[in-house]
């Protein structure tokens, strides 16, 4: 059961009470909006003022997707070492099946540069990239950077921001994370889980009550309330990562001593402090959440806010079916997954386990249990425990075993499942998955080449219910077991022995292996005086996401590729893109030799092309930028000469930093009217930056007829003013 409270709020002596019921002096709030944790935190962090923060992060962390684009761009920009802590994890590209022998070259290239610069390197399967922060980075009151989307470690009082490759790398060069005072929301949560239910449960409850409505979008989560007490660390973890699925940007949760258990158990007792907010604090909304009354929940395709309890899926299952069928057809005619109904019930085939929100020790173990070697039969179950000492944890205590011996499969520390590199379902099959996301376009979807994985979201418990039962869908709290977890220990030896730990110790004299895969980025031109655009894609779809404007899966082994990557831009959504976009690009280079526009079309309609005029292309959408915080889905179009985006709204704040930081323009426009090839021309638009204009006039040309529209473009800092005149962080470092 979760309500949610709009406008201000104050929690005081455990309870939310709306602002227009506490009766609290001005003064008194002023005090309440300094007295929440994030604030705290935050201004620990801040060389800015109190409503445009400039943020330094006590550490950084990628994975083997992105930190090989971060060090390229940052070693261009005059990068000579890591000044602050920085960890290259592998738990992405690690299987060589992918893509050959380059996703090895990318590891022992980040080897190279944790040597030459100072950082940390994880070989790997040792651990996914949250897993391993959670046991050996976090720290109570620290701030840290990821170049993932779900960087989140609140549960454990670190306030983490997933962000795209860019933002890490102004970090590397010295520069702020800069943002606008976030919204600070609290999430209270009271009772206590009922046997059965797991974090992935009260995850999809908060996302479907939230997501739709862009309650948290570009928000810090703040977790308080005597129910936290009733959560183990596991617990909390497995909530916490689910909040990017939000829209928010970040969380802290009040610590306590259980929290103070698990770094006393990982060896760093002295990272913990205790973390409470005033008395009273002052929230912009709250979030109540009765953790008692949390049913076993399911997340139809394609989205984790398309959630609904488990006995109403069942109940409604053929309607519930056909309309997730509807929006697959979208995509791939004749989809259909509605074969899983069989003499009415929902019976499945496949199930997992895996990455940073479902293979914790916690939810293996109790899912174990739940299965009591009751065997899986034809339903094929696939368990990824989230770091090695979480599997030697696992095997000490006998849970692998007994996994092994129920018929589950049990694979090394990976992420894949979340992004389609394996465990990719039959055609006309719904996988159930304890894993972040279940996107029309993860799990090994190729709609051009008529594969469309249909995945669902599940707690692991009910997985295990469900693969106890022979694969007809069951919720855990239909489960007879023993919820009896025996106590985790943690081997750190498994780190010492295989860890590169070399951050604060860069070498200069080391140097940095390429694989023939590796390459540079190519140059870049300053923004023009004047634009125009041509429309190479035009989506009208409510929501574009990254995975949409980049897949990943197969494309990921060309992460470290620019050229070779754009080559996938939009392949799923629109395939004629790249084509369009190279025609463009193709244009524009003839013109800087020619002095000349290839195309007569603005005379035809009468308008003079002032100098200096640059040609590109602009991909036009409605709410673009949802989900993953890849820097790429900009990248590339920067690759194929893409000098803006014009949509309605901005999904995430990652997307328009990432957009930002590859000099693309990030602008909307209230009325969306475009189609492909259509021209919007726009002159002084460098004067117009350096005002930080908001509204941004241009000339909209279609179907041989011309019309003037008013463009908008929210306020940029000094440095994104800078970074988009210069063409691109690149550049612009270059120029300092």
């Amino acid at each position: 059961m979760i309500k949610l409270i709009r406008g201000g709020v104050y929690y005081t002596e455990g309870a939310i009470l709306k602002e227009n019921v506490a009766f609290m002096v001005e003064s008194k709030k002023q005090k309440a909006i300094k007295g929440t944790i994030a604030h705290s935190v935050l201004h620990s962090h801040n060389s800015g003022s109190d409503t445009d923060l400039k943020i330094k992060f006590d550490s950084l962390v990628s994975h083997d997707i992105t930190y090989v684009g971060i060090i390229q761009t940052a070693k261009a920009s005059g990068l000579k070492k890591f000044p602050v802590p920085y960890t290259l994890t592998n738990c992405h590209n690690s299987l060589c099946a992918v893509g050959g022998t380059v996703n090895e070259d990318d590891h022992v290239f980040g080897l190279s540069a944790a040597k030459k610069y100072g950082g940390n390197f994880v070989p790997p399967n040792l651990a996914v990239i949250h897993q391993y922060v959670r046991e050996q980075e976090a720290k109570c009151g620290g701030m840290i950077l990821g170049s993932d989307s779900h960087t989140r470690y609140g549960a454990l009082g670190t306030m983490a921001v997933g962000e795209g490759g860019g933002e890490l790398v102004k970090q590397l060069l010295g520069q702020p994370y800069c943002v606008a005072r976030p919204q600070i929301i609290a999430v209270c949560l009271k009772g206590k889980p009922k046997k059965g239910v797991g974090p992935h449960d009260v995850a999809l409850e908060l996302i479907a009550a939230t997501f739709k409505k862009g309650f948290l979008k570009n928000k810090i989560l703040e977790f308080v309330g005597s129910g936290i007490k009733n959560l183990s660390m596991d617990f909390r973890c497995g909530i916490d990562v689910m909040t990017t699925e939000t829209g928010c940007l970040s969380t802290v949760w009040e610590t306590d001593e259980t929290c103070r258990d698990f770094y006393k158990t990982h060896g760093r007792e002295g990272d913990f402090k205790e973390l409470h907010p005033a008395d009273p604090a002052y929230y912009d909304g709250a979030v109540i959440i009765d953790l008692s009354r949390v049913e076993p929940m399911i997340a139809l395709p394609f989205h984790p806010s398309n959630a609904l309890t488990i006995k109403e899926f069942i109940q409604n299952a053929g309607d519930i079916i056909a309309e997730a069928e509807s929006a697959g057809g979208k995509l791939l005619k004749d989809f259909k997954f509605a074969d899983e109904i069989k003499n009415g019930s929902v019976t499945l085939s496949q199930g997992v386990i895996a990455g940073c929100a479902g293979g914790s020790y916690e939810n293996i173990a109790e899912a174990c249990e739940i299965l009591s070697n009751a065997g899986t039969g034809d339903f094929s179950l696939n368990v990824y425990p989230q770091s090695l000492p979480v599997f030697k944890a696992l095997a000490d205590g006998g849970y692998i075993s007994r996994l092994l011996g129920s018929g589950a499969v049990v694979k090394p520390a990976f992420c894949g499942p979340c992004f389609g590199a394996g465990d990719t379902p039959a055609t006309g099959r719904l996988s159930i998955r304890h894993v972040t996301r279940n996107f029309e376009n993860r799990e090994g979807s190729k709609p051009a080449e008529g594969q469309l994985s249909a995945v669902a979201l599940m707690d692991a418990r009910s997985i295990a219910a469900t693969a106890a039962n022979g694969g007809r869908l069951t919720p855990a709290t239909e489960a007879e077991y023993v919820k009896k977890v025996k106590k985790y220990y943690f081997d750190g030896e498994i780190y010492k022995s295989r860890v590169y730990h070399g951050a604060g110790k860069p070498d200069e004299n080391a140097v940095l292996v390429y694989g023939s895969n590796i390459t540079d980025w190519p140059e870049f031109a300053p923004l023009a005086q004047n634009i125009l655009l041509k429309a190479a894609a035009v989506i009208e779809d409510e929501v574009t996401t990254t995975d949409e404007l980049i897949p990943s899966g197969e494309t990921s082994v060309y992460r470290s590729n620019p050229a070779r990557l754009a080559e996938f831009t939009l392949s799923r959504k629109v395939p004629e893109y790249v084509s369009r976009a190279k025609e463009i690009r193709a244009a524009e280079e003839e013109r800087k030799k020619s002095g000349t526009l290839p195309e007569n079309v603005l005379q035809d309609v009468g308008i003079k092309i002032a100098p200096d005029t640059a040609y590109g292309s602009f991909i036009a959408a409605k709410c673009t930028g949802d989900g993953s915080a890849r820097e790429q889905a900009a990248s590339c179009q920067k690759v194929l000469g893409g000098m803006a985006n014009i949509v309605t709204e901005y999904a995430t704040k990652r997307y328009r930093s990432n957009l930002i930081n590859w000099g693309i323009l990030p602008l909307q426009c209230r009325k969306y009217d475009f189609k492909t090839d259509d021209y919007i021309y726009i002159e002084n638009v460098t004067e117009l930056i350096k005002e930080n204009c908001e509204a941004i006039p241009a000339k909209h040309i279609s179907g041989g007829k011309v019309k003037n529209i008013m463009l908008e473009m929210s306020p940029l800092s000094d440095d994104e003013k800078k970074i988009i005149l210069a063409g691109c962080l690149i550049n612009y470092n270059r120029n300092k």
